[in-house]
């Protein structure tokens, strides 16, 4: 025993874990709605342990991005490297990195990897200036497509990347946005924010051949900064901790919904997901007093309390 190890802690030996370790590659947001916010408390609540890379940097508060530093790559490659020689990797995610030389970093490093499992999450870029939206995406489908898992992004933003010429008569749906992700080699595309009637929105988990899953929710009135994010990092860490992709789908659009459900406004701009809706003091009294609507840690991610193809918020 060391010197600083306490007598009475368990025996855990170098390299000996009970949680599975996610290493996320995503850039820095000040106001706390997305980007490595958003990995770190939704993948704390589905219980994984986060080896967060900082990629860079939003310049932005609740109503709007101003601007983005990207970190140079050999940062992210050292931070990378660093902590991949020390803990072994469950899953890797990948946020908005910021250049496509981050972008060469991280399929590089993901090729080291080849059977650790890799959920990319595409954001809306329209913020950026045009030309380095158009740069970044090229070295997407070229880098980090090919290395890609699961591809998750809203169905508009997915559309005018991935099928920028359809001319079709209705909007591109799941499938076939899988099928122009599967041509750079993404076998599994979630798809979000589908119209549907009623004022619902519909999300997909689709492959070139079929869609495996899909859900239907109402509409919230408020935007929410962070919302991809918080669906692609909980989805990622239910992977790491060993779900199905079809149950991990699941847990992770009704984690989801929750968080929606549970937010709230800490500036003067949009709304921001609860992530650690379940862990509220009032939600345990309520628990404790009988109240059977609360939520509770346990269940938190559980599908089969929140079963696929229902409505939900």
């Amino acid at each position: 025993m060391s010197d600083n190890q306490d007598p009475h802690s368990p025996g855990i030996e170098p390299g000996q874990t009970s949680l599975p370790c996610v290493m996320v590659f995503n850039t820095n947001d000040p106001s706390g709605a997305g980007g490595l916010a958003a990995d770190l408390t939704a993948m704390a609540s589905a219980s994984v342990h986060v080896l967060p890379v900082v990629t860079g940097t939003y310049i932005r508060d609740t109503s709007e991005v101003h601007d983005h530093i990207a970190f140079d790559e050999d940062v992210l490659t050292d931070q990378a490297r660093c902590a991949l020689e020390d803990m072994p990797v469950q899953a890797f995610k990948v946020g908005f990195v910021g250049s496509p030389e981050n972008l060469s970093a991280i399929a590089g490093l993901a090729t080291d990897y080849p059977d650790v499992p890799v959920v990319a999450y595409m954001p809306d870029l329209s913020w950026w200036d045009e030309i380095a939206i158009e740069t970044y995406l090229d070295a997407c489908v070229e880098l980090l497509l090919p290395q890609t898992t699961v591809l998750v992004g809203n169905h508009n933003t997915l559309c005018r990347w991935l099928l920028p010429d359809w001319e079709g008569d209705r909007p591109p749906n799941a499938r076939e946005i899988a099928r122009a992700a599967a041509v750079h080699g993404v076998p599994y595309t979630l798809v979000t924010g589908f119209n549907a009637a009623d004022q619902m929105l519909e999300s997909h988990l689709a492959s070139p051949d079929t869609v495996l899953a899909g859900a239907r929710y109402e509409r919230f009135e408020a935007t929410f900064n962070g919302a991809g994010d918080t669906l692609s990092a909980a989805l990622c860490a239910l992977i790491a901790a060993g779900a199905d992709l079809q149950t991990a789908c699941a847990e992770a659009l009704n984690y989801l919904d929750q968080c929606l459900d549970a937010g709230f406004q800490p500036g003067m701009g949009h709304a921001t997901p609860d992530r650690l809706f379940w862990a509220h003091e009032d939600d345990t009294a309520d628990l404790a007093a009988g109240d059977t609507a609360g939520t509770s840690a346990d269940s938190t991610l559980d599908a089969d309390h929140f079963p696929l193809d229902t409505t939900k918020h």
